[in-house]
């Protein structure tokens, strides 16, 4: 039983060794494959989520390149959800779903000895869970992201989906016209791809290219072009070169790698989810750091490059047509750690600097930026010590000092409710409470974002929780306040009419009760998990979740 080289996956195992290959050689492979290098080629496809339903095709090209490269391709699988196709319960899809993702990826990979991996996912929590993975397991890896969805077309013109959705609460409330809504429904949405504005999706592909974990361009390509279909062939070649030269993720990964992440995310106005995916990919990495004073310094000195819808005008396809990934790098580039290396073999600085920008109106030089700051902003204050997030660039300049009344409301459902009975009013500071990790695992309050969008709230109203919004979240819509409400924090001790102050500029959250009142009310809180409302599996995360500043990521 000679052994050709060094891979682990060849490693002399005895009887398990051998029982593997006649496992392989039965299933047809021949004795020189067997003895090639074997390649988890991580695929998330599936039939239920439209971002990843295409990219059984796209590991078909990775394989190919394996091949060709002289290693052996083996397809393994992961969940795949997409928060736009779940109707029982959206808790299961960004925290929950992202950490059971990356201990999938790391059995699979693993417990097989696989020597490296192309990992293929396009959506909010799989391309997070996927790079923990990698920055978890620290074997070569390279990210392959499954592209945006182009525009739709309606009534002879090219959509934005997101503009439509927001007929929703209009029909809901009775001022839009239901027939035409249901037709724009059956025209707005393209077969594939991550929905093509800067939700969390489409903001996590970009955080991969900027992390160097993906080829550059990748992040912004068409779900349907060819570019991507060659972008999976060149991957599959070059993981052989990265396990050749024995380039880890972690030596990709890196404090440095992670503010390029961080600027890049800036720069687009991304989602503000990525402030707990981002540090989950950082702790993964075995880095510390205070990540979310990262993002508030970044904010502050980079600008935002690119007005990307729902936070300016531009659809990702008319980006793209400007220059895409490639020249919004090329732009950012003296924001940037240029050294950093990236699966390519170069760094980011020799990738990007040969860019073109063909649109400099759509994709800004650092000079003339769409916005002078970053478009998330971390606010700070009595009611958030550690820190609550904002999409900034996505709010109406008068909002951006506010007063108002708090409205609270301990689940989604009660604050659903009292919006139908039109019990919320211009004004209000609405509270909704224990959504986050540890109480109900960072449910997302953006249905209820755009329910109140479509009432013609959204420039009344301040929205504060503890759980998440969606990348195409808009309006003074605060989320992640932390410490959580099911820790005790001061969002827990909130009343009905507390006054609630923001301020934007100051980037301040404050709630306007004394600390003698505050400390009266926790003294007399009392609050504990529901486990006999929720199913092993969640009950399980709540009690393993770490703090929101390190990702979530578990304890």
């Amino acid at each position: 039983m000679k052994e050709t080289d060094q891979h682990r996956s060849i490693w002399e195992y005895g009887v398990a060794k051998e029982c593997r290959r006649g496992l392989v050689r039965g299933m047809g492979y021949t004795e020189e494959e067997f003895n090639r290098p074997l390649i988890a080629v991580v695929n998330s496809w599936n039939e239920y989520n439209p971002g990843h339903v295409h990219l059984r095709n796209l590991s078909e090209r990775v394989k190919q390149g394996i091949r060709e490269a002289g290693g052996l391709p083996i397809e393994v699988m992961t969940s795949g959800i997409c928060d736009g196709m779940v109707l029982k319960n959206p808790s299961y899809i960004e925290l929950p779903s992202r950490n059971l993702i990356a201990d999938e990826v790391e059995l699979i990979v693993e417990s097989n000895q696989f020597d490296a991996m192309v990992l293929l996912s396009t959506c909010d929590s799989i391309v997070p869970g996927h790079l923990m993975a990698a920055a978890r397991l620290n074997i070569p890896a390279l990210m392959v992201t499954g592209g945006y969805m182009p525009k739709g077309n309606v009534d002879g013109r090219q959509v934005n989906y997101i503009d439509l959705t927001d007929h929703v609460g209009q029909t809901m409330n009775g001022e839009y016209d239901r027939r035409q809504a249901e037709h724009e429904v059956s025209s707005m949405y393209m077969p594939c791809g991550a929905c093509g504005v800067m939700t969390t999706a489409n903001s996590m592909c970009l955080v991969a290219e900027a992390l160097g974990m993906a080829l550059p361009g990748n992040g912004l390509m068409s779900a349907v072009g060819s570019e991507l279909m060659q972008c999976a062939y060149r991957a599959g070649r070059q993981i052989m070169a990265l396990l050749e030269k024995n380039i880890t993720a972690r030596q990709i990964i890196t404090e440095q790698a992670i503010e390029n992440a961080i600027a890049m995310t800036m720069a687009m106005a991304g989602s503000t989810n990525l402030l707990m995916h981002i540090p989950a990919i950082a702790t993964e990495a075995g880095l510390t750091g205070d990540w979310w004073r990262l993002f508030d310094k970044a904010s502050r000195s980079v600008p935002q490059l690119v007005g990307a819808s729902p936070s300016g005008p531009w659809h990702l396809q008319d980006i793209e047509l400007a220059g895409g990934s490639r020249a919004v790098m090329r732009q950012l580039l003296l924001q940037m750690h240029t050294s950093c290396m990236t699966v390519t073999g170069q760094s980011i600085g020799a990738n990007y600097q040969d860019a073109i920008v063909y649109n400099p109106e759509i994709i800004r030089p650092l000079d003339n930026p769409y916005a002078q700051s970053g478009a998330l902003y971390v606010l700070y204050g009595s009611l958030a010590p550690e820190g609550g997030i904002i999409k900034a660039g996505a709010v109406d300049p008068a909002m951006k000092q506010f007063t108002g009344p708090a409205r609270v409301f301990d689940s989604l459902d009660d604050a659903f409710a009292a919006l139908a009975e039109s019990k919320i009013q211009a004004g209000d500071a609405v509270v909704i409470r224990y959504l986050g990790p540890k109480a109900r695992f960072g449910t997302t309050a953006y249905e209820f974002q755009k329910e109140l969008k479509g009432r013609g709230l959204d420039h009344d109203v301040a929205i504060i929780t503890d759980g998440r919004f969606s990348g195409g979240s808009s309006g003074l819509s605060i989320g992640y306040i932390s410490p959580e409400a099911g820790l005790g924090g001061p969002l827990a001790l909130v009343h009905d009419a507390d006054q609630i102050q923001i301020d934007l500029d100051r980037r301040s959250i404050d709630l306007l009760v004394s600390p003698e009142e505050l400390a009266d009310r926790k003294a007399a809180w009392n609050w504990q998990f529901p486990r006999e409302n929720y199913p092993p599996f969640l009950r399980l995360f709540s009690k393993c979740v770490g703090s929101l500043a390190k990702g979530a990521v578990w304890e």
